[in-house]
């Protein structure tokens, strides 16, 4: 089941403390209206009681789609410097849930679920929407690095992500976006084939689907940190 709790909130624009329920897990087998809300960019959206004003809370909960053969822990953009400890402490949570260390039943739920650590709203919506047009997410990252060599302009920095919005026939709608804020620098579109022909032709990027797909965080942020394999 999806499960809430209540939470005291400190409205961001007049500093009015109240209450409101935030999400602790999501189950979109059950409540596919949360995967829609997550997909319209809604979901988490609070109202302060005092002055009006709207405010989206960060992600800080899983996410289960059996249908999809998605499980997903999302988390604030912030905490992305700490992805390898974080992605150890999921990984266990994953293990205990439906893993190794889980009850018979659940392991035979898990064993078809694909373990996935996002950093953002953001991050975690461009997940659905892979998983909603069949895209593989190790090949779709590796597009992107392929797609980078060739950008003219690219506003690569820190807190910046390239995040694929949807797919419309043979075109990829791409948007470069603030992670934290959710903020549209530039959006455009790019051929499919960019994808297909990866997926088509893997062989050349071997080495680096390996990397990607070498723990649940998969995403080319990881890349441009480091992977922390070789620290002292």
């Amino acid at each position: 089941m999806s499960l809430f709790v209540p939470m005291n909130l400190t409205c961001p624009e007049c500093t009015e403390v109240f209450t409101s329920e935030a999400v602790g897990s999501v189950n979109a087998d059950r409540r596919a209206d949360l995967r829609d809300e997550i997909l319209a960019g809604r979901f988490q959206i609070m109202r302060c009681s005092a002055c009006a004003h709207e405010f989206r809370l960060e992600p800080d909960f899983n996410y289960l789609d059996v249908g999809r053969s998605q499980w997903i822990a999302a988390l604030p953009a912030r905490a992305l410097r700490d992805h390898l400890e974080i992605a150890a402490e999921k990984q266990a949570v994953f293990d205990l849930s439906y893993g190794s260390q889980a009850p018979a039943a659940a392991q035979s739920v898990g064993q078809g679920l694909q373990q996935r650590l996002v950093f953002g709203w953001p991050a975690l919506r461009e997940k659905l929407v892979l998983a909603e047009n069949g895209l593989d997410d190790v090949i779709w990252e590796v597009a992107k690095l392929d797609l980078l060599r060739s950008l003219p302009e690219a506003p690569l920095g820190e807190g910046v992500e390239l995040r694929l919005m949807g797919v419309s026939g043979d075109l990829l709608d791409l948007a470069w976006i603030r992670a934290e804020s959710e903020e549209h620098l530039n959006d455009f579109q790019v051929e499919r084939g960019l994808y297909d022909g990866i997926l088509a032709a893997p062989a050349p990027w071997a080495a680096v689907q390996a990397l990607l797909g070498a723990s649940m965080f998969v995403d080319i942020q990881k890349l441009f940190m480091g992977t922390g394999e070789d620290a002292a």
